[in-house]
C-alpha cells in the first residue's frame, strides 16, 4: 500500500507530469490514498511535515494576503495600465495556487504528523482532490505564460518603444489574459477524468472513509507517455522558459545600455527602464523557483519516478514564487510602494514629517510632477497672481482692492492644498507650461 504522503505529495499542481508518481501504478485500481492500510500516525515524516505543514501554510497565508494588496493597489484608477493588468491576472492565478497547494499538501501534512483534521483527510479531501489538481494545472500554466505576457510587454516597451504605443494596450492585455485563461482551461480538461475515490471502513475507527485511485485515463500507457510527460514538458516548460530566457537577456542588456546613458534619457524612458528592472527580478525569481520543479519534470519524463525530496522542495520554491511578487513590488515599485502606505499603514506610525504617506502628492491624479516640481509651481503661480492683481490695481485707479492679502500666505505652501481660483487642469496646464512637462509623461504604471 503506497503511504499517505508519498500519495499526497506527488498529486503535483505545478507539475502534472509528477502525478505520475503514484499514479503510474499502470493497470492497477489499487488505492492511491486510503486509510485500510492499518498505519498509525507517521511520526517520522518531520520533513514532509515541515516542508508542507509549516513552510507552505505560512508562506501561502502570507502570500494570500500579499496578492490580495497587490489586486487592491494595481486596481485602483491611478494605475490603470496594460502591464498592471496584466499584474493583477497574474496575481489572480498565484493566489488561486495557493489555495491548492494548502488545500492538498497543507492540512494533509497536518494529518499526517499530528493526528489532526481526521474528518477533512478522509472525508472531504478525497472529494474534492479531483477538481483541485485539474483547477491548480490550469492555474501553474496560466500563471506561466501571463509571466511570459509580461516579459513580452516589457521587451516591446524597452526593446521597440515606436511599436509600444499600438502592441501594449489596455484592450490587448485583457484579450491576452481572457486566451491565456481560456487555453489553460482546455488543455487541462482530461484531467478531471484521471482521478477518482470510492468509500472504504476505516480499520480502527469501523467508520466510512473515502480513498482515492487512479482512473482508467490515467492507466492508459499512450496518453500518460504523450500527454503527460511529453506535451506537459514542452508546453509547461521548454517554450516558455527558453522564451523567458531570451526576452529577459536582451531587456537586461536594453536596461544595461540605458543605465550608462542615464542623463540623456526622457523622463518617461526612466520610468520605462525603472519598471522593466522590477520585472526583470520577477522573472529571475520565477526562472529560480522552477527550477527544482523542471529537474523533477525531466527526471521522470526521461529517466524514472523523480526522490520525493525533490518533489516536495519543488512544491515549497512554486509556493514561494506565487507568493513573493508582492514583496518584489513594495520594493521596486516607488508609485506601488506610496499608495500601499497612504492606504494601508496608519499615518501616527510615521508622524507629520516628509516619511508620512500623506504627505505624497499623488501625481497621477493630476500631473506627474515631483512634489519640489509642484511647490515650484504653486510658488510661481502666486508670484503671477500677485503681479496681476497688482497691475489690475493701478489700472483701476482707486477700485475696490480684492480681500485676498497675498503677503499672508506662506512662499511655499504644501503639496496637497487646493485653491479654488483655478481648477486642478488649469493648475495642470500652468504648470506644464512653467516646468516643460509632458503630458505624454503621465505614469500610469508602478
Amino acid at each position: 500500500m503506497v503511504d499517505i504522503t508519498t500519495a499526497t505529495s506527488e498529486l503535483q499542481y505545478q507539475n502534472t507530469s509528477q502525478l505520475s508518481t503514484n499514479l503510474s501504478i499502470e493497470n492497477t485500481r489499487k488505492p492511491l490514498v486510503c486509510g485500510s492500510d492499518k498505519q498509525e500516525i507517521n511520526s517520522s515524516g518531520l520533513f514532509d511535515f515541515i516542508i508542507y505543514g509549516i513552510l507552505v501554510n505560512l508562506i501561502g497565508i502570507f502570500g494570500i494576503f500579499g496578492n490580495a494588496i497587490s489586486m487592491i493597489i494595481l486596481s485602483r484608477p491611478q494605475m490603470k495600465s496594460s502591464i498592471n493588468y496584466l499584474l493583477i491576472g497574474l496575481a489572480r492565478c498565484d493566489t488561486m495556487l495557493i489555495i491548492i497547494s494548502i488545500l492538498i499538501y497543507g492540512l494533509i501534512a497536518i494529518y499526517t504528523y499530528t493526528g489532526l483534521l481526521f474528518d477533512y483527510r478522509f472525508i472531504v479531501y478525497p472529494k474534492i482532490v479531483r477538481f483541485l489538481y485539474p483547477l491548480s494545472c490550469m492555474a501553474h500554466i496560466a500563471t506561466v505564460y501571463l509571466t511570459l505576457t509580461v516579459t513580452l510587454e516589457r521587451y516591446i516597451a524597452v526593446c521597440h518603444p515606436l511599436q509600444a504605443r499600438s502592441f501594449c494596450t489596455y484592450g490587448r492585455a485583457r484579450l491576452a489574459v481572457a486566451i491565456i485563461l481560456i487555453f489553460s482551461f482546455f488543455y487541462n480538461l482530461p484531467k478531471f477524468w484521471e482521478v477518482e475515490y470510492y468509500p472504504e471502513t476505516h480499520w480502527k475507527y469501523n467508520i466510512t472513509i473515502y480513498c482515492v485511485y487512479p482512473a482508467d485515463l490515467r492507466s492508459n500507457n499512450l496518453y500518460v507517455t504523450l500527454y503527460v510527460h511529453w506535451m506537459y514538458f514542452f508546453i509547461c516548460y521548454l517554450f516558455p522558459f527558453l522564451a523567458l530566457v531570451i526576452f529577459n537577456v536582451a531587456i537586461y542588456r536594453r536596461v544595461r545600455k540605458a543605465n550608462r546613458d542615464l542623463q540623456q534619457l526622457s523622463r518617461h524612458q526612466r520610468r520605462e527602464i525603472g519598471l522593466a528592472t522590477m520585472l526583470l527580478c520577477v522573472v529571475i525569481v520565477f526562472l529560480i523557483c522552477n527550477i527544482l520543479p523542471l529537474a523533477s519534470n525531466i527526471h521522470e519524463t526521461f529517466l524514472n519516478d523523480p526522490p520525493l525530496w525533490l518533489v516536495q522542495t519543488g512544491n515549497l520554491l512554486v509556493t514561494i514564487n506565487s507568493s513573493i511578487n508582492f514583496i518584489i513590488y513594495v520594493i521596486f515599485g516607488r508609485k506601488f510602494k506610496r499608495i500601499f502606505l497612504k492606504l494601508f499603514c496608519s499615518s501616527k506610525l510615521f508622524g507629520p514629517g516628509r516619511d508620512s504617506p500623506e504627505f505624497h502628492y499623488d501625481e497621477s491624479i493630476v500631473t506627474n510632477m515631483t512634489n519640489i516640481e509642484l511647490r515650484n509651481s504653486i510658488r510661481h503661480y502666486h508670484l503671477n497672481r500677485s503681479s496681476t492683481i497688482n497691475r489690475n490695481n493701478n489700472i483701476s485707479n482707486g477700485s475696490t482692492r480684492q480681500s485676498v492679502k497675498m503677503s499672508g500666505r506662506p512662499a511655499s505652501p504644501g503639496p496637497c492644498i487646493y485653491y479654488p481660483a483655478r481648477s486642478p487642469s488649469q493648475m495642470s496646464r500652468t504648470s506644464n507650461t512653467q516646468n516643460g512637462w509632458n503630458k505624454k509623461d503621465v505614469d500610469s504604471t508602478l
